[in-house]
C-alpha cells in the first residue's frame, strides 16, 4: 500500500486533529502537512522551544488553531479537548533534548511522563477521539550497544532521564490501552522515531543545527561524539509513518501497536559521516573538527529494526541519508536568504510525497 498524498488527503480533509507539541520542529511540521490536507488542526503546545522557530518563522501560528498551554496542566488540556472535540490525536509534547534532561531531571520526567498521563487521561475523557498515537522515540529501548538494529519486543528501559522518561511514557499508554481502551473505541499506537533532521530546527546540542550555525557564520563544525552511530533520516519519514498508522488504525483497529521507523541500515550512520555529508552539500570550504567536551553518557550505537512496520504497511523510506541532508541545507539556505518560508516549507512537502 503506497501512501500518497491523494489517499492522505482523502482521509484527513475535514478530520479534527490535534497535535500536542505543535510549536516544536516534528510538531510544525506535522500541523503544516495536515492544514494542506485539509484537516481542521488544533495545537497545544508551550511557546516555541527556541528562537527562532519553524512556527513562527514559515507562518504556521497564522494557519491552524494554536492553544498555548502545558502539557502538564490537565485541567487547560481537558478544556482544550472540550472545546475542540478532536477524532484524532498526535502526541508530540516532550522535552526532547538529551542533554537538558541531565540539567532538569524533574522537568523531563514531569513533562514526558505526567504529560502522557494528562493527554491519555482526555482522551478517555473525550468520545469524539477514535485514533490516537503517542509519538516517543528509538532511545526507549535498554540499550546494549548491540551491532543489530531493536525490535518493538525488546525491553524498555532508557538510560538517562530523557530516554527512560519516554520508556516511562511508552508503559504509561500500555495500561490505558489495557485498562481502558480494550473496547476499541479508540485506538492507541506508539511510534518510536530513529533521529531525525531537517529545515527548521533551531535546537541546541543537535548535530544538524550545530552544522548550520556554523556555516552560516563561516565557522569549523564542532562535532562532540564523531564515531557516535545513529539512525538519521528526514522529518517528513516518520510524520508519514505517523499519518500512516493513525489512519490505518482510524480505520481498522487491528492495526493499532507499536512501530519502530527508522532509515535502512545502510543510512545509520556515524555522526562523522553525517558532518562529512553536510559539508560537502553545504560547499564553501566547510569543514568540522572533533572536539569532545566531556558531557554526560549517551548511547554510543543505536540502530532500529523496521521490519514490522515495511511489512504491516509496505512502508519504505523515500529519501536516503544523503537526500535528507541536501534538503536540509536547500532549507536553511532558503531560510538564510530571507525567503518566504511556507512556500519553501510547503513545496518540500509535496516533493516528498508526490
Amino acid at each position: 500500500m503506497e501512501q500518497t498524498w491523494e489517499m492522505f488527503c482523502g482521509f484527513y480533509k475535514g478530520k479534527r486533529v490535534l497535535v500536542t507539541g505543535h510549536t516544536g520542529f516534528k510538531g510544525s511540521w506535522l500541523c503544516r502537512i495536515l492544514t494542506d490536507m485539509g484537516a481542521k488542526v488544533t495545537g497545544y503546545a508551550k511557546e516555541p522551544p527556541t528562537n527562532p522557530s519553524l512556527f513562527y518563522t514559515a507562518g504556521i501560528d497564522k494557519t491552524m488553531n494554536s492553544v498555548i498551554g502545558d502539557i502538564r496542566d490537565l485541567d487547560c488540556l481537558k478544556k482544550t479537548f472540550e472545546q475542540t472535540q478532536p477524532e484524532i490525536v498526535f502526541h508530540l509534547a516532550a522535552q526532547p533534548i538529551v542533554r537538558d534532561s541531565y540539567k532538569d531531571p524533574v522537568y523531563t520526567y514531569e513533562t514526558n511522563v505526567m504529560g502522557t498521563v494528562n493527554m491519555l487521561e482526555c482522551v478517555r475523557l473525550t468520545p469524539s477521539v477514535k485514533s490516537c498515537l503517542n509519538v516517543t522515540t528509538d532511545k526507549v529501548y535498554e540499550n546494549r550497544e548491540w551491532e543489530y538494529g531493536y525490535r518493538e519486543c525488546d525491553p524498555l528501559d532508557g538510560y538517562d532521564p530523557y530516554s527512560n522518561s519516554k520508556s516511562c511514557s511508552e508503559l504509561v499508554t500500555h495500561s490505558y490501552i489495557k485498562s481502558f481502551f480494550g473496547d476499541n473505541r479508540c485506538r492507541v499506537s506508539t511510534s518510536r522515531a530513529g533521529n531525525v533532521i531537517g529545515g527548521g530546527d533551531f535546537a541546541n546540542d543537535r548535530i544538524i543545527p550545530d552544522c548550520i550555525r556554523a556555516a552560516a557564520l563561516g565557522k569549523d563544525i564542532i562535532v562532540r561524539n564523531p564515531h557516535s552511530t545513529r539512525p538519521y533520516q528526514h522529518v517528513l519519514e516518520p510524520l508519514s509513518v505517523y499519518l500512516t498508522i493513525a489512519m490505518k488504525q482510524y480505520e481498522d483497529p487491528s492495526y493499532a501497536g507499536y512501530y519502530n521507523v527508522g532509515p535502512d541500515d545502510r543510512d545509520c550512520i556515524t555522526t562523522g559521516d553525517l558532518a562529512d555529508l553536510f559539508c560537502r552539500s553545504w560547499g564553501d570550504g566547510i569543514r568540522w573538527i572533533d572536539q569532545y567536551d566531556g558531557g554526560p553518557h549517551e548511547a554510543s550505537f543505536l540502530k532500529l529494526d523496521c521490519s514490522k512496520i515495511k511489512k504491516v504497511f509496505h512502508w519504505q523510506p523515500r529519501l536516503n541519508v544523503r537526500q535528507a541532508v541536501e534538503w536540509t541545507v536547500e532549507w536553511s539556505r532558503a531560510y538564510l536568504k530571507g525567503e518566504e518560508m511556507l512556500g519553501v516549507t510547503d513545496r518540500q512537502i509535496h516533493d516528498f510525497f508526490a
